[in-house]
């Protein structure tokens, strides 16, 4: 992935040291220092006063679907997205030092991680109990030091809290992905060129006529931008408040360009929040 150059130091992400959004922070930026928040509200806030320089924040996930808590967060917080990554979701068993997987009868991980395990949940008979994260289950485990409590995370965490990998990749499907959007406090448009593929996000809201979605959608079609994500956002009245879209183009194409001008005549509020290049996941 080519991403601008922006000299960061510290990177932010939602979850306990060890969770799959750290994980995706140290594939990406091997080099910067990862900093671990309680909410996605928090990751945010660390870009916003300077805590951390970027932020790694989910948006999508294959099974789960979108994570609707960042969805709400993103418009409001003036950050923009400078890149996206795609991160393979590989779940280990993980249990204390010197357990076996005869030992376990317990099973802790996060409220999606758990269903994604069914198979071997099922078959080794588990009770399953919930945590708000996976990274944070293994810390738990490791702090009982019980070889019946196993954890459902990843590798990365059973590096850091200790623990044992009794079996690798016990997920049910092999396309569990998780889509992370790259969030900077200053937005970083990258050259426009040729050889490379680019993802550009935005929100919108539509006037109050008639079709005006239909209409407002029409320039991308006319204009050959294929449109990658469309959702939608309800105010607390349950009236459509608000569109989120990525499209695959650079503002200074013309197509796009254009598509944005028509876009212009049916939407109110257009709002960039980034063009970056796509990531290679997209090309499989």
């Amino acid at each position: 992935m080519t991403l601008v150059n922006i000299n960061a130091k510290k990177i932010s992400f939602q979850g306990a040291p060890g969770a799959y959004s750290d994980l995706a922070c140290r594939e990406v930026f091997p080099g910067l220092e990862t900093v671990p928040c309680d909410t996605f509200e928090e990751a945010f806030t660390a870009v916003q006063t300077g805590a951390a320089d970027l932020a790694m924040i989910p948006v999508d996930n294959t099974l789960a679907g979108r994570v609707a808590d960042v969805h709400h967060l993103m418009p409001k917080s003036g950050l923009s997205i400078i890149g996206e990554h795609f991160l393979k979701v590989e779940h280990a068993l993980l249990g204390v030092k010197g357990a076996k997987i005869e030992d376990l009868k317990h099973v802790h991980s996060h409220l999606h991680a758990l269903p994604q395990c069914r198979k071997i949940i099922k078959e080794l008979g588990l009770k399953a109990h919930v945590h708000a994260d996976t990274a944070g289950a293994a810390e738990e485990v490791s702090q009982k030091g019980d070889k019946q409590h196993g954890a459902i995370a990843s590798t990365l965490a059973a590096q850091i809290y200790g623990l044992d990998v009794l079996r690798a990749d016990v997920q049910d499907a092999d396309h569990n992905t998780t889509r992370f959007v790259i969030l900077s406090k200053e937005p970083s448009v990258p050259e426009l060129r040729e050889d490379i593929t680019y993802i550009t996000s935005f929100i919108f809201s539509v006037r109050n006529i008639p079709a005006a979605l239909y209409k407002a959608m029409g320039g991308f079609a006319t204009n050959g931008i294929n449109m990658v994500k469309l959702e939608s956002y309800v105010n607390p009245q349950f009236q459509v408040a608000q569109f989120y879209a990525d499209v695959i183009g650079h503002p200074e194409s013309r197509p796009l360009q254009l598509a944005m001008e028509e876009l212009g005549f049916f939407a109110k509020e257009v709002t960039i929040l980034g063009t970056y290049p796509a990531h290679s996941f997209r090309g499989r």
